[in-house]
């Protein structure tokens, strides 16, 4: 028995679906990067990702300034305030291509009067017309075309989420990373202004002994000369204060000085606690947005690349109306002035010059392009929590070596300054036991922040800093 025309239609339409079919979006992004099972530099015992405590992460500095100033931003921030605002415009691009599988609707209705003098007869003759219509189109997503629009749009709306909680993480990492930029400049300048007392007491001992004529000239300008050297890094250090407390107002939506009173008294650089939950590699995936986001971003690709080869399967429109014609106004509505209308039309591509084949093409490499950007973010993501868990350990090593180093210049100092006084020693040695405290001393301080920066990063690469709208 011969096969009907649109039985053949069909038939041809479920094989091209068919050729369709492959792996799907989740399917591509597992494949396309090996997940470690655990971290080269983390911990020898795995604990699961705290990822209760990531949503606010800078409260483990214990720091009331800048849990607040974090709070502000978010809430505040130009940055986040417009990716939330993206969010609006991509809900309503996502229920217009909703909009679209459904059929559409409008009205008319028109009006017509018309005189007609006779120069014959002398007579007049006045005619009217009336007109109503409600016309219905509706093209049937018969092969899920525009369903694939839908969905692409969807992958869309959930990317933009994604970026507004990625706008969180950098924003809460930024604002962390400015506040110990603001504390490190403050800890600089107060170890200046205590050497500073120790240097101005060499020098008044110095004219002393000079005035005395048990010393020289030439030790009292060295003494000067070292004390006037660390006071010519104090103009720099206060620069980076007012740049520091500039930066975190304008990441607050704020303008310059807005928060100075707010960060009036110096405090130290905020130091966070030991013992960092790291979990694997696979819950980072799943916890960083811009990991997700890129996703998203291969499912719009995909789905839209889905939508391009149903493109050559027949489509069906429906149309129809329902009109109302009659010569008084008052009628018009009456069953007899009813008209009524309804055509189907069933339309297949046949000759378009390549242009489908070739949209197919242009989707599929854009396809393929996020793919590799989403394999891109993964690496990224999985180098950031490394380097960042490398930096902990390193500046950690470091600052405890500084420390004992510190413990003895400070002792070297006090006992170069008492022989110094007693004769014993020549003022270079105490000068140079100055300087040398006053490096470690500064590099405590930085090596400190260096500390804290590397927890903010560890956070921020964890994906730490976004809660749910």
């Amino acid at each position: 028995m011969a096969c009907s025309p649109p039985c053949l239609i069909l038939a041809t339409a479920l094989l091209m679906l068919a050729a369709c079919a492959g792996k799907g979006p989740h399917e591509l992004a597992e494949d396309s990067v090996p997940v470690p099972g655990k971290w080269q530099h983390g911990s020898s015992t795995i604990r699961p990702l705290d990822t209760a405590a990531l949503p606010t992460w800078w409260r483990r500095f214990h720091d009331p300034v800048l849990d607040a100033l974090i709070t502000d931003a978010l809430r505040s921030s130009t940055t986040v305030r417009s990716a939330l605002e993206k969010i609006t415009e991509f809900r309503a691009r996502r229920n217009v291509e909703a909009a679209n599988l459904f059929p559409s609707l409008t009205a008319n209705q028109s009006g017509a009067g018309t005189r007609t003098d006779s120069r014959i007869t002398g007579t007049t003759f006045n005619t009217e017309s009336y007109k109503a219509s409600f016309n219905t189109s509706w093209q049937v997503d018969l092969f899920g075309k525009q369903y694939q629009n839908l969905k692409a749009a969807g992958a869309d709306l959930e990317k933009v989420s994604e970026n507004y909680y990625g706008a969180q993480v950098t924003l809460a990492s930024d604002v962390a990373t400015a506040y110990v930029a603001l504390r490190s400049a403050e800890g600089q300048l107060h170890v200046v202004e205590h050497s500073l007392i120790t240097r101005r007491e060499t020098v008044q001992l110095t004219e002393w002994l000079e005035q005395a004529g048990t010393g020289d000239a030439l030790d009292t300008q060295r003494s000067i000369t070292t004390l006037e050297q660390a006071r010519a890094t104090m103009p720099a250090l206060r620069l980076s204060i007012e740049q520091a407390r500039n930066q975190l107002a304008l990441l607050s939506g704020r303008t310059p000085g807005s928060l100075d009173a707010q960060l009036a008294h110096p405090r130290s650089v905020p130091e966070m606690p030991a013992g960092m939950a790291t979990g694997i590699p696979a819950d980072t995936l799943r916890q960083r947005p811009d990991v997700r986001a890129a996703e998203r971003a291969l499912e719009a690709a995909f789905f839209r690349t889905q939508n391009a080869r149903r493109q050559r399967l027949p489509s069906l429109t429906l149309t129809g109306s329902i009109g109302m014609e009659a010569l008084k106004q008052g009628h018009i509505f009456s069953p007899e002035s009813m008209l009524a209308s309804i055509i189907a039309g069933f339309a297949t591509p046949v000759i378009d010059a390549g242009r489908l084949r070739q949209n197919v093409r242009i989707l599929t490499s854009q396809q393929r392009q996020a793919l590799i950007a989403y394999e891109s973010t993964v690496l990224n993501a999985f180098t950031e929590v490394e380097n960042a868990l490398a930096a902990v350990q390193r500046y950690n090593e470091q600052l405890h070596i500084l420390n004992h180093a510190l413990s003895a210049a400070r002792e070297a100092a006090k006992l170069s300054a008492l022989q110094y006084a007693a004769g014993q020693v020549d003022l270079l040695v105490s000068l140079d036991a100055q300087r040398t405290l006053l490096t470690f001393e500064q590099q405590q301080v930085t090596t400190t922040a260096q500390c804290a920066n590397a927890s903010i990063q560890l956070y921020k690469a964890l994906g730490g800093g976004w809660t749910h709208l």
